[in-house]
């Protein structure tokens, strides 16, 4: 008998720029170009780990969370 496989689906979380990078600091421009953000308005389905929490949570003034599934 072959086993069954589980599937599990990777969380996520969708993130969008809400502020712009100009005249912040260099370290918080490089997040946002880390996360696939470089315009306004951008939206990005990012897979929910630890690292890309702390990345949201460093330019949380610029960025919001649409959804987490």
């Amino acid at each position: 008998m072959a086993k069954a496989t589980k599937k599990t689906e990777a969380k996520t979380v969708t993130v969008e720029q809400i502020g712009s990078p100009i005249r912040r600091p260099d370290y918080q421009q490089r997040t946002l170009i880390g996360l696939g953000l470089n315009k306004m308005h951008r939206r990005r389905t990012l897979e929910d780990t630890p690292s890309v929490r702390g990345m949201i949570r460093a330019v949380q003034h610029l960025v919001r969370v649409v959804d987490e599934k």
